[in-house]
């Protein structure tokens, strides 16, 4: 699930973490993203990327269930949908609507 927000004086990195989010680097892709746990393993979980843009950031939201078993450079089996996704989006989005000092 793909949302955004206008750029403001608060970095979109902080905005993640202030979110619950911890920062996982992937060195197999050379990638920085984002993971909440849902429990004290490290499944299932949810998983951000923020790319940044001139005007405002998207984040890229999906929940992973397991470690992926798939081989470099083929494609992700995330889930992208759904209630828990969908309530998590909310989540996020009335966190960052707080520290932005906007009613949504």
């Amino acid at each position: 699930m793909k949302f955004h927000f206008p750029l403001r004086s608060q970095n979109p990195r902080e905005l993640i973490r202030r979110a619950g989010y911890g920062e996982w680097y992937d060195r197999e892709f050379d990638t920085l993203s984002y993971t909440k746990k849902l429990g004290v393993d490290n499944y299932p979980r949810f998983h951000i990327y923020v790319t940044e843009m001139s005007d405002r950031f998207e984040i890229d939201l999906h929940l992973d269930q397991k470690q992926a078993s798939y081989l470099k450079g083929h494609a992700h089996s995330g889930e992208y949908d759904g209630s828990q996704v969908e309530e998590e989006a909310r989540r996020i989005t009335a966190v960052i609507a707080e520290i932005y000092g906007i009613v949504i």
